[in-house]
């Protein structure tokens, strides 16, 4: 089943950025020739999705500024402002599924980078299907084990989340409005056996720092290094 809608988690103050992030929200932040935000909306578009929530606490009257009504990419924004405070992840999602109806939605943290996109089908009988990547130096230990396709708590191999997944609205249902994190949330379906996932082998990077931006932009200009990206430029758990 296609997924028409998606989400891209855009509040976040951007703390490890500053000073760039200082009048500045993170996700504006250029990328070769574009704001970070906009390869996610381009991708997206591409992928048939017709609908995106963006969600904007810090400086987000910069960001629908900048993008508007998605109108110019093909796409239908719907805008989200969470206030001075952001939700944290789980709770902007659980804000946001008045827009999602019973259907299943990606998902996207909108300060990485990455040339793969999450499945746009739910496997039957999951709540939630997340992307995983190699561990990064920094984040040795990872987030998950993976195994046979299902996500675990532990394993002999672990990985650290991309900050990618597809998820059902019934994974929010029961939170109560207000700031969530996304990682208690997942535990519960995790011991349930209702998550499944998958890992990616594409390029991926978390924007994390003003170091790492500039690298990357070094490598997409040169085209240096770009196969070993995911190890040497990103961190886990660094939103």
């Amino acid at each position: 089943m296609k997924v028409p809608r998606a989400m891209l988690l855009a509040a976040g103050r951007g703390e490890r950025m500053r000073p760039l992030t200082d009048h500045l929200p993170k996700p504006l932040l250029r990328v070769a020739d574009k704001p970070l935000i906009v390869w996610h909306l381009e991708r997206l578009a591409a992928a048939d999705v017709t609908e995106v929530v963006i969600n904007l606490s810090w400086c987000g009257e910069q960001l629908r500024a900048a993008l508007g009504s998605g109108a110019a990419l093909g796409l239908h924004i719907h805008w989200l402002d969470e206030g001075p405070t952001p939700l944290e992840t789980a709770g902007g999602i659980r804000n946001a599924l008045s827009l999602f109806g019973e259907e299943p939605f990606v998902v996207i943290n909108a300060d990485i980078f990455t040339d793969g996109l999450p499945p746009f089908s739910l496997p039957k009988g999951r709540l939630a299907h997340l992307l995983l990547v190699p561990n990064p130096p920094q984040h040795p230990a990872g987030d998950f084990g993976l195994e046979a396709g299902e996500l675990r708590l532990t394993g002999a191999r672990r990985y650290t989340f991309s900050g990618m997944g597809i998820y059902s609205p019934t994974l929010f249902a029961d939170l109560a409005p207000g700031r969530w994190p996304l990682r208690p949330v997942l535990d519960r379906a995790l011991h349930a056996g209702l998550i499944s996932a998958e890992l990616h082998t594409g390029r991926w990077v978390d924007v994390g720092t003003p170091e790492r931006l500039e690298r990357l932009n070094v490598m997409l200009a040169t085209g240096d290094g770009l196969a070993s990206s995911v190890d040497s430029l990103s961190t886990g758990n660094d939103q």
